[in-house]
């Protein structure tokens, strides 16, 4: 996704959710697990086993969570990976979230009543719905499409 042109205003989807989970990133400070499913629109499904943890960064001027997952890949081959990833999370407003990329670049908005957001990475289109029904266990399902992408991925975390 590097090199994508990014909107540089927050746009958060209007099909709403009942107000229940997460309310600020206290909410979200902490150690999770995490399993991921990643279904290639061929059928082909990668599994992912880790941890993911928030962080608080002090160096940043505003509050900010520095998120930090890492573990295993394992590809339909049974081949393992390692696989880490990071971003950075803010709180825009009580309850709206700004996920940020590791380069400090804008990725998308959600909360926990608005849990869905769009990003557009080159011609990829990545559509994330957030579910906080069974808070503290929460998930997140993106939906990538383009020419050079198509697949779904699934990620569920718990407290750890």
């Amino acid at each position: 996704m590097t090199g994508s042109k990014v909107s540089s205003s927050p746009s958060v989807s209007t099909l709403s959710a009942p107000s229940k989970g997460p309310a600020n990133l206290d909410d979200f400070a902490g150690r999770w697990h995490l399993r991921r499913k990643i279904i290639q629109q061929n059928g082909d499904t990668f599994s992912f086993v880790g941890t993911a943890a928030f962080c608080w960064e002090p160096a940043w001027e505003k509050p900010t969570l520095n998120y930090y997952e890492q573990g295993e890949v394992t590809a339909p081959n049974g081949n393992i990976m390692p696989a880490e990833r990071r971003y950075f999370w803010q709180q825009s407003q009580h309850g709206v979230f700004d996920v940020l990329f590791d380069d400090e670049r804008y990725f998308h908005t959600f909360s926990a009543s608005n849990p869905n957001a769009e990003h557009l990475c080159g011609d990829d289109n990545y559509v994330v719905r957030y579910d906080f029904t069974k808070w503290p266990v929460w998930r997140s399902t993106w939906q990538v499409k383009g020419p050079r992408k198509d697949y779904t991925m699934i990620s569920e975390y718990s407290p750890a």
